[in-house]
């Protein structure tokens, strides 16, 4: 499967709420909000990434630095179509993200998720990728959902973004 990993464009975005709306993650109209300031701000600091396949989006991920700290960033979020789970797309935004962050010398990336058995996938995902499960804060989404934060430094072999 040949698949472009690039920045978003405005064009992009009903592209990235099919993929939203395919993987259940959170309602897409929330992501017209979200984008705003990566779109309108010029000295945003918000990365947005999708990876193609025959141009149309089905990957998006989402990460910016985190305030107060030095090199280190939170992703707050990685969707892969439904059509398309399982089949390497998000393993290689993955490692995508994690080299365009070495290449500026940053030093740390963030995940967090959700700690219900609904989750389990997703972080064994992060697990599979080498994040490290740095800690739990009990009932954070809401009563009986952890929030699970996972955690990786940022070193070793570059992986280009493009597949060859």
């Amino acid at each position: 499967m040949n698949i472009n990993t690039r920045q978003v464009v405005k064009d992009d975005v009903q592209g990235l709420k099919d993929i939203i709306d395919s993987s259940d993650l959170f309602p897409s109209a929330l992501l017209d909000e979200m984008m705003e300031n990566y779109f309108n701000d010029p000295a945003s600091t918000d990365t947005w990434l999708t990876a193609t396949y025959e141009s149309k989006p089905i990957v998006v991920a989402y990460y910016a630095p985190e305030k107060l700290t030095e090199g280190t960033f939170n992703l707050y979020l990685i969707a892969v179509h439904k059509n398309f789970q399982g089949r390497g797309a998000g393993s290689k935004m993955m490692k995508c993200i994690e080299d365009l962050l070495r290449k500026k010398g940053e030093r740390v990336l963030i995940v967090e998720t959700s700690g219900s058995p609904a989750f389990a996938l997703t972080r064994k995902f992060y697990a599979d990728l080498g994040y490290h499960r740095e800690a739990v804060i009990r009932e954070f989404y809401q009563r009986g959902e952890d929030k699970i934060v996972f955690w990786k430094k940022l070193n070793g072999t570059l992986v280009p973004c493009q597949e060859e």
